[in-house]
């Protein structure tokens, strides 16, 4: 049975804003540099930093999806694919010698990384969108069902 009460509806709310924040922080610290020194700069690390925010909204998102029983794949393949590059880009960079700065970030090794990681923010434009997806579906009014005659 679908579960649409303010529980649900609550934790939707929650996961879907933790998730969208290390998304549009760094875009919006980048407007305010910009705004103050002329200069855009865009940390593109910030979202695998601010990994906690991603794990808890990632956890409320799923928790609301599996108690709406709705975008439950979305969501869940999302954090799947999240996981999988950002620990394979880190994987990577340690094993190459990339992060300890053994190793000159450049070459193959350094878009393969790159790539990884690219993986991380795309996924959690995934699981955003289907945060925004699943309060769609949570706040849609019910229709009622028509008397035919």
């Amino acid at each position: 049975m679908q579960k649409r009460d303010g529980l649900t509806k609550g934790l939707a709310i929650a996961g879907t804003v933790l998730i969208w924040i290390p998304l549009v922080l760094p875009f919006l610290l980048a407007f305010a540099r910009y705004a103050r020194a002329r200069m855009f700069q865009v940390d593109y690390l910030m979202p695998a930093e601010l990994f906690p925010i991603v794990a808890i909204g990632a956890c409320l998102l799923l928790w609301a999806a599996l108690r709406a029983r709705s975008r439950r794949k979305l969501i869940g393949w999302g954090i799947g694919i999240a996981i999988a590059g950002l620990i394979g880009s880190v994987a990577l960079a340690e094993v190459t010698g990339l992060a300890s700065g053994e190793t000159e970030p450049a070459g193959v090794w350094w878009a393969l990384v790159l790539a990884l990681y690219a993986l991380y923010p795309l996924a959690l434009i995934l699981i955003g969108v289907g945060g925004v997806l699943l309060l769609r579906d949570l706040f849609k009014t019910p229709r009622s069902p028509s008397i035919s005659a």
